[in-house]
């Protein structure tokens, strides 16, 4: 008896409507299965016979050829597991067609018939949303996660047997379903506060300008001045996620199997500060079977490096295109697979080895070589692409034993909500999300300048030796200063600011290839 079942292919965050076939045929008994298998799922009828037999029904003597269509995909994983079992049950007789038909079954078997957790489950729902799939079966564990997604009634099973009676009783399946703005109230706050960091206005008011367009940002100081409790503090001021944006990072973060059974969906901005040993698979995605790396893992958050040239050299210019982009596509043999990678990248350093280069607090030891040496690791093309170069300076006795309290990060938070507000009214017809990510044709349309900002910018251009990307990142960063004053066009204060911040480089004369 032939038998179809349905289920989704994922590869990436992207997904396709799979076929199982199975049929039950004459000859040597046991389970053959094609398809493009990987080894995971070959190993699948193993589990499938002892997952059956263990569930209390007799696992006939017989042949199963199971086909997974379409043929020219590889399949990889272990949630084949139950949409195959389901297949050789119709095939055995123990289900009707009628019970499996429009529903997506997903999940990996155990010996003892146990429904286990598989990852990427949040993608396979939204794609069988997509194809007008009425009802998906997936594993107890994976229910809250599968739950966020509108549209589609979603059944958790803990194990086959279980599941064969909600399949010949409906009326006692209970779906799960999870509200947005329900997990968004129970949010709670960063512990993390910029009403902790007492001085250091200058470096605040540009990680507001960041936070509120969503700009790169180097922060360059000697040891102990505060860069990383800075930085650390930045996803307190970014702005709220939008049901849209919790859903993709929700997906990336599936995919890569970080998710836990507890979390429906992931309802704060990520930060992610990876070691400096990192290698350039780990940072942007990699492996045998491709999973998302650090910098799609901080997809619409922060991907923040600290101690920069400490990375190899090699690492860090790999993040050259991934974050000109917004994505990183990997391919293999038989597929490719992009993730997107939209993050604002917050890098800290020391001007040397010592860390006291340029500085008035401590006399460097370094010699001119080996200052070249560790800054010489920083090269041109990848500084280009930060739109902030912030000088942190240590802060003086006086700042720190003033007992007035600094300003929150929800003070400062509401500032940046506003600035995105207005950029999201912008840009609403658009695949942009703020100011960061325009193009050069929407800086030509939304960064215009009167003729004393343009004379303004030009000497900038010509006494700093810009390049044409720094110059249209400086208009970048004057649109959302003047964004977060609320003026419709750009003045030629927001410009000069915008400029403030991108000469540190010839300050501490930085060598880097190119320049």
């Amino acid at each position: 008896m032939l038998s179809t079942t349905t289920t989704i292919i994922l590869t990436g965050l992207q997904g396709q409507k799979g076929e199982i076939q199975t049929d039950m045929t004459g000859g040597i008994p046991g389970i053959e299965i094609i398809g493009l298998p990987d080894a995971s799922v070959k190993e699948a009828k193993e589990r499938i016979k002892s997952s059956i037999r263990n569930s209390g029904i007799e696992f006939p003597s017989r042949k199963f050829i199971i086909n997974l269509a379409p043929a020219d995909t590889k399949k990889e994983g272990a949630s084949y597991d139950l949409p195959m079992a389901i297949g050789i049950l119709v095939s055995m007789g123990e289900l009707n067609s009628q019970q499996i038909t429009n529903k997506v079954f997903i999940g990996e078997l155990s010996l003892e018939g146990k429904i286990r957790k598989v990852i990427g489950i949040l993608p396979i729902c939204i794609e069988a949303r997509k194809l007008g799939i009425q009802t998906i079966i997936v594993p107890k564990e994976n229910q809250k996660e599968a739950s966020i997604v509108p549209g589609i009634e979603v059944i958790g099973v803990e194990n086959l047997n279980e599941l064969i009676y909600l399949l010949n009783h409906p009326e006692e399946a209970k779906s799960l379903s999870t509200k947005w703005e329900q997990i968004q109230n129970q949010t709670k706050p960063s512990e993390l506060d910029f009403s902790e960091i007492k001085g250091q206005e200058y470096v605040k008011r540009a990680l507001e300008i960041a936070a509120a367009g969503g700009h790169n940002c180097l922060l360059l100081g000697s040891p102990g001045s505060g860069k990383t409790m800075l930085a650390r503090r930045l996803p307190s001021i970014l702005p709220e996620l939008t049901f849209e944006e919790a859903l993709e990072i929700t997906k990336i973060h599936s995919v890569a199997g970080k998710l836990s059974p507890e979390e429906a969906i992931i309802t704060s901005r990520p930060f992610r500060s990876p070691h400096h040993t990192i290698t350039p698979a780990s940072l942007l995605g990699g492996g045998k079977n491709p999973k998302p790396g650090e910098i799609s893992l901080a997809h619409f958050g922060v991907l923040f490096l600290d101690e920069l040239p400490e990375f190899s050299k090699s690492t860090l210019e790999t993040l050259r295109t991934p974050i000109e982009d917004g994505f990183i596509t990997i391919s293999r043999v038989y597929s490719s697979y992009t993730y997107p990678c939209q993050c604002m990248l917050i890098a800290s350093m020391n001007p040397c080895p010592c860390g006291y280069y340029g500085s008035s607090e401590g006399k460097c030891h370094c010699t001119k070589l080996a200052i070249q040496n560790y800054l010489g690791k920083i090269s041109g093309p990848l500084l280009d692409r930060i739109d902030l170069h912030i000088e942190v300076k240590p802060v003086t006795y006086e700042k720190l034993d003033n007992k007035e309290k600094p300003e929150s990060s929800e003070e400062i938070r509401k500032r940046v909500n506003k600035a995105r507000e207005i950029q999201r009214k912008r840009y609403q017809n658009s695949s942009i999300h703020c100011n960061a990510e325009l193009y050069p044709k929407e800086i030509e349309k939304y960064c215009y300048l009167d003729k004393t900002s343009r004379e303004l910018l030009r000497q900038a251009f010509e006494r700093l030796g810009l390049s044409a990307r720094a110059y249209s990142r400086i208009l970048k960063v004057a649109r959302t200063i003047a964004d977060l004053a609320e003026k419709e066009n750009i003045e030629i204060e927001h410009i000069a600011e915008a400029i403030g911040y991108r000469n540190l480089d010839k300050k501490y004369e930085l060598e880097q290839g190119g320049k």
